[in-house]
């Protein structure tokens, strides 16, 4: 596409100063960066991403309010982690992360552990037991 071919649809990024990068030919043929501030289809997948993400969230809100899972849980699927990225993050074994998102192995962290997993999702050791109140994912 050429530069001034390049969709500025408004979408995700809300700031009309900020735009994303994308590649288009100049007047001579060559590809060169050129600011957009979205696509329309991009932003309709973002949207049902997001849409969907939401909904993943919710479920675990709702998982932790029940008993089943740890507030741990709601901090891996708030960032999309899996238990295996996690567990690489922190450094420890997917099993020990997995015994972590269970309430009763969560209730025996050691104050080391918490540090790290607090120090990962960038939080307050205190702040790590804290998930939302409604399943919709608001506190």
């Amino acid at each position: 596409m050429e530069i001034s071919e390049v969709p500025q649809d408004q979408g995700m990024i809300d700031n009309p100063d900020l735009k994303e990068i994308c590649y288009a030919l100049d007047e001579n043929g060559c590809y060169v960066l050129a600011p957009s501030a979205g696509w329309e289809p991009k932003n309709v997948a973002n949207d049902q991403a997001w849409a969907l993400i939401g909904k993943q969230v919710a479920n675990v809100v709702s998982r932790i309010r029940a008993g089943k899972l740890s507030p741990l849980a709601y901090h891996m699927a708030k960032h999309q982690m899996s238990a295996g990225l996690l567990a690489k993050y922190v450094g420890i074994n997917r099993f020990r992360v997995w015994r972590h998102l269970k309430p009763s192995g969560f209730k025996r962290l050691t104050p080391e552990m918490r540090r790290r997993y607090a120090d990962l999702f960038d939080l307050p050791v205190d702040a790590l037991d804290v998930f939302p109140v409604s399943p919709e994912g608001e506190d």
